[in-house]
């Protein structure tokens, strides 16, 4: 008999607020989206919530694999700049670096950054519509 690992479901609910912003719900979070079309310094936009979602997803990541690989860190830091393209409108190209605060070796933090790149959700979505390219590197 196989049996198949049930795979993860999310749920995000979205609202306007206003012309100029807009609430999204998940769990017992939320998060201000800046919706209006003159930007808003107060909130994220669409593109910057991607962003953070990368960025979130690679810090996930490595503290879903620092147990298994007996990583010791003491911090993750992660800078994402991306550019967008205007016709058709998309994401043209994201650049990021990690910042792994940790005395490990240079082939552990390779090995982390594998793990990093393999197994990340938002990574692995992200990764083949964009040119995708950053470091992870040592404090």
């Amino acid at each position: 008999m196989t049996t198949t690992t049930p795979k993860m479901s999310f749920h995000v609910e979205s609202r306007r607020v206003d012309a100029h912003s807009g609430l999204s719900l998940c769990k017992q979070a939320e998060i201000a989206l800046d919706t209006d079309l003159a930007g808003s310094p107060s909130a994220f936009n669409p593109a910057e919530l991607l962003l953070a979602a990368l960025s979130a997803c690679m810090i996930k990541g490595i503290e879903r694999v620092a147990p298994i690989l007996k990583f010791e860190l003491r911090g993750v830091e992660v800078m994402v700049d991306g550019v967008r393209q205007d016709v058709p409108p998309k994401m043209e190209s994201i650049r990021y670096e990690i910042v792994v605060d940790t005395e490990e070796s240079d082939q552990r933090l390779s090995l982390l950054y594998e793990n990093v790149k393999k197994y990340g959700t938002v990574f692995n979505t992200v990764a083949p519509g964009t040119e995708l390219s950053g470091v992870l590197r040592r404090r």
